[in-house]
């Protein structure tokens, strides 16, 4: 995404203003002999100053305090900003937010890093790009280099805010979430406790009690949790970092030996069957994930990975019910939208395969497994 840098600042000019836009706004005053930046609308006339506005400035230093965040005139643009525009962090905020809810993750992220440049030392944007990567990798296919540059660049933007003087409890709860979805359970438990910790003297206005009592008691659950199932153990850490380095054949042998001192723990079953997928051992994975949802592991990304072992030894309608469950549970699951899409067409029913791919594009428009599956579609059709 942040990609786009050098694209994005193509559109950007520098101009004097003209000089019925020399005057003051409250008590700034605007330095008529500054060049400032100006995003011009796609198709317009730099050379046309007759249409230059306030909207046209403010968007152009948005645009370099996102991608050039220490130009010389950085302070100068958020001084501007911050008077023409008094509201505009409630604004972007929020705009910013309902974008990544509704999977436009680029202009998502070009909102909150703008917001990162306009607002240096608030940790607060660096906390929403950590959200917004996160989510962003949850959306791509797991072993896809996007996912897992999406994935860095959350881990990043935690590290970074968790680092802040004033990080908000809220950010070490989040971030617990994070480093819980990805199975490293010791640094979830580092950070839950730490929310635990932070929260008790914590009255930051954004949060309600209510909700700061309902994180604090599933902040506690989850320690509970890893405590008791031993999570934490080396066999069980040993056999997820083999599992991401591509090396399935140790992270077997590792999580089958946690196993066999820790039974009744799904978590492990889940690990064992995310290997044996990966080795395209299916019925054994779907051993292995049936056995994690005996256990309480009815979750989405466990349906999701049952699903993928029951497809691909043909049995495709009970792939497909399990799908259904998993997008009950997360009906914006991107990933089990897709493979709904496989699925049908698997079962010779392009209509229906169709309307998956189209539902997953409107959540993510670059979703890379929905576009070739269209692709292929069109091409045939």
């Amino acid at each position: 995404m942040s990609d786009r840098k050098n694209h994005t600042l193509e559109n950007i000019y520098f101009l004097e203003l003209p000089d019925d836009l020399h005057r003051r706004v409250g008590d700034f005053a605007v330095d008529p002999e500054r060049k400032l930046p100006v995003e011009f609308p796609p198709g317009s006339d730099p050379s046309d100053r007759s249409s230059l506005s306030w909207e046209m400035i403010v968007a152009g230093m948005l645009k370099m305090l996102a991608y050039v965040p220490d130009h010389d005139d950085s302070d100068y643009y958020r001084s501007f900003i911050h008077h023409i525009k008094p509201g505009i962090v409630e604004e972007l905020t929020e705009t910013g937010v309902l974008k990544a809810r509704n999977g436009d993750f680029a202009i998502a992220e070009e909102i909150f890093l703008a917001l990162r440049g306009l607002l240096p030392g608030n940790p607060l944007p660096i906390l929403n790009l950590a959200l917004l990567y996160e989510q962003a990798s949850d959306a791509e296919p797991e072993e896809s280099k996007r996912s897992a540059e999406m994935e860095e660049r959350a881990f990043a933007c935690y590290r970074e805010v968790l680092a802040h003087d004033q990080t908000p409890a809220e950010a070490s709860f989040n971030a617990g979430f994070f480093f819980l979805k990805r199975h490293n359970h010791e640094r979830a438990l580092e950070l839950f406790r730490r929310f635990l910790s932070e929260s008790e003297d914590d009255s930051a206005p954004s949060e309600s009690d209510d909700d700061t009592a309902r994180k604090r008691g599933e902040a506690q659950r989850i320690i509970n949790e890893i405590e008791a199932r031993n999570l934490t153990d080396r066999l069980f850490k040993e056999a997820f970092d083999f599992i991401k380095l591509g090396r399935e054949e140790e992270a077997m042998e590792r999580i089958t030996r946690f196993l066999e001192t820790n039974p009744d723990v799904w978590n492990g079953w889940f690990l064992l069957g995310w290997a044996q997928r990966r080795k395209e051992m299916y019925a054994e994975g779907r051993y292995s994930f049936e056995k994690a949802l005996e256990l309480g592991g009815r979750n989405p990304d466990t349906l999701n990975e049952l699903a993928i072992c029951l497809m691909e030894i043909g049995e495709l309608a009970e792939s497909l019910r399990r799908l259904h469950d998993a997008l009950t549970l997360e009906p914006e699951n991107t990933k089990v939208m897709s493979n709904m899409g496989v699925v049908h067409l698997k079962q010779g029913e392009p209509a229906e395969a169709l309307a998956y791919f189209h539902a997953v594009l409107e959540y993510d428009p670059e979703d890379p497994v929905a576009l070739h599956f269209l692709r292929e579609l069109e091409s045939e059709g």
